[in-house]
């Protein structure tokens, strides 16, 4: 014959093999991508900050600070929970606290 080296078919097992390799490292490169972009959607939704200081009603000390969309509490000393509105920091609310005994 004429000396030139002989080209093997791969066998049919072999090519599938690769091209599933192929694909699912596709699907994880996607995937991968899909986790980061989603992280930096979550990440970058910013809320309002708190503010710096809070003014509380005379003779007031807080004992918690919880939030919640477009609110935060304080719960201070003498049994009060007072809701304040985020954006603006005005005082929306006071729920006195009676305990149940």
């Amino acid at each position: 014959m004429d000396g030139a080296p002989r080209e093997e078919q791969e066998p049919a097992q072999l090519r599938r093999l690769r091209r599933l390799v192929t694909v699912l490292t596709a699907t994880m490169i996607v995937g991968c991508l899909v986790v980061i972009v989603v992280l930096v959607i979550r990440l970058a939704d910013r809320s309002p900050a708190l503010p710096q200081v809070i003014e509380l009603p005379d003779g007031a000390a807080a004992v918690a600070l919880t939030q919640g969309p477009g609110w935060y509490a304080v719960v201070t000393d003498d049994d009060r929970i007072l809701i304040y509105d985020r954006m603006t920091g005005t005082l929306r609310q006071t729920v006195r606290v009676t305990s149940g005994e």
